[in-house]
């Protein structure tokens, strides 16, 4: 009878721990799908989005930030 209740705990820890595990895994997976918040463009990147190469839906990019408050002449320069 001893043991037998060990395991009865043993299970119904189990058990807890699976819905547990369950309910995270829910929780993560609907998460995945909220909708992405997009930040606002700068007036420096607005500059460029008519520019040939251009594209959606990235827009201007520039990963390495070099055209940070640049004007035509540098964008010009760095472009060609």
């Amino acid at each position: 009878l001893c043991c037998h209740r060990s395991t009865h705990k043993f299970h119904t820890k189990s058990f807890i721990m699976f819905k547990s595990v369950l309910i995270a895994a829910s929780l993560a997976s609907a998460s995945a799908f909220a909708p992405a918040q997009v930040a606002k463009s700068t007036t420096a990147l607005n500059a460029f989005e008519n520019e040939l190469g251009v594209q959606a839906p990235l827009g201007f990019f520039d990963p390495l930030g070099l055209l940070d408050n640049a004007d035509q002449e540098r964008f010009d320069r760095l472009r060609y």
